[in-house]
């Protein structure tokens, strides 16, 4: 097969664009000649993220259906699809894959009228509007969890959310003295990691400071915070008011994620899709608190994988404070048997393979329309 051209919709927030990455990356795996590019808008966060992983972004005039400009949605549409097609044809492109986020509508749309082949991958348990409409241009749709198939019209397969390398092969042993040496931590230390999403969680980050102030004369016990970016200076300071600034390694983002999870004991987390997946695939016991104003509260379904079985323990978010919190912390610090239960039942949930799954459907397909063209 000729090297493939293959273009990936992943766009809006890291949900998204962190799992297109991961199945770029186990495409250039299995077939390193793949010439893979991205596509998104001009809002999101891939203006910023893919070119920093070194893959050419596409941008296209695609609006949200919320807000202001939602009434230019049909027009947009219209423009962006015959965009997406005029693209796919200048890239010759044998697969066009839509992640999620409002560049995968048009792109998948526009691979129809061109005639190249097209995947949807849903990331949540209940699929994002985006991704319901795109699937109305391609008979092939790829789930991350078992419970969205219900939303789609035709077939589905689930192959789990495609996860970074260092992820997939996690071993918690084998790093977690570097891990802990990297952010200061002692091995004897018990640590929470709170992450609040992407871009941070103003509750959690608030319950964060609060333990923190609880905690400051145990010298065993550390946090773990993901802030957010625009959040770090003001946590900072709200800890040093507190006297807990030793308690807490305070960053605005993890450039090893898998050092977090490593180096942690207990987590608790906001529950988006790539999240819950993450937890799972890396056996670390959570409290999630799933985001409130998430479209049919749709966290409160993904924190359900885990709890159902087990793995996590779900709060609900006016219950997140630091006061409700702590007990439950200290239950599960005090029972190491609990944790090492609830660490087993996410792995067995969980699909660390799913990047090369996904990659391998996407090669299928080019393969196909490889043999079509020729």
């Amino acid at each position: 097969m000729a090297a493939p051209s293959i273009l990936i919709a992943a766009g809006g927030t890291g949900g998204h664009i962190f799992p297109g990455l991961a199945l770029a990356a186990a495409l250039q795996r299995q077939e390193p000649s793949a010439r893979i590019a991205f596509v998104g808008t001009p809002r999101g966060l891939e203006g910023r993220i893919i070119p920093d992983a070194g893959y050419p972004l596409h941008l296209l005039d695609m609006v949200p259906f919320a807000g202001a400009r939602r009434a230019l949605v049909p027009a947009a549409f219209t423009r962006a699809t015959w965009q997406a097609r005029k693209l796919l044809r200048s890239e010759g492109a044998a697969v066009a894959v839509g992640m999620g986020g409002y560049a995968s509508i048009p792109l998948v749309a526009g691979a129809r009228l061109a005639g190249v082949p097209s995947l949807v991958h849903e990331s949540g348990a209940i699929p994002g509007r985006a991704n319901l409409l795109a699937a109305r241009f391609t008979t092939n749709v790829a789930l991350a969890f078992e419970r969205a198939a219900a939303s789609f019209r035709g077939a589905t397969r689930v192959v789990g959310m495609p996860l970074s390398a260092d992820i997939e092969h996690f071993d918690r042993d084998a790093v977690r003295s570097e891990a802990r040496a990297s952010f200061g931590l002692s091995d004897d230390a018990e640590v929470v990691l709170v992450v609040g999403g992407s871009q941070g969680a103003t509750t959690l980050n608030r319950a964060a400071v609060r333990l923190a102030a609880l905690w400051r004369d145990r010298p065993r016990r550390r946090i773990l915070l993901k802030t957010g970016v625009t959040d770090l200076a003001g946590i900072q300071a709200d800890l040093a008011a507190a006297g807990a600034s030793d308690v807490v390694h305070a960053v605005s983002f993890f450039e090893r994620m898998a050092y977090a999870y490593a180096a942690a004991d207990l987590a608790v987390t906001r529950a988006g899709a790539g999240t819950v997946s993450e937890l799972g695939a890396t056996g670390l016991p959570a409290v999630l608190v799933p985001y409130p104003y998430a479209p049919h509260d749709h966290q409160a379904v993904n924190a359900s994988v885990l709890v159902d079985v087990g793995a996590a323990v779900m709060v609900r978010n006016p219950e997140a404070t630091a006061d409700n919190l702590a007990p439950l912390l200290e239950e599960l610090f005090a029972d190491p048997d609990r944790r090492a239960r609830m660490g087993k039942a996410g792995r067995s949930v969980s699909r660390p393979h799913a990047a090369d799954d996904l990659a391998s459907w996407v090669l299928e397909l080019a393969g196909s329309h490889a043999a079509v063209a020729g």
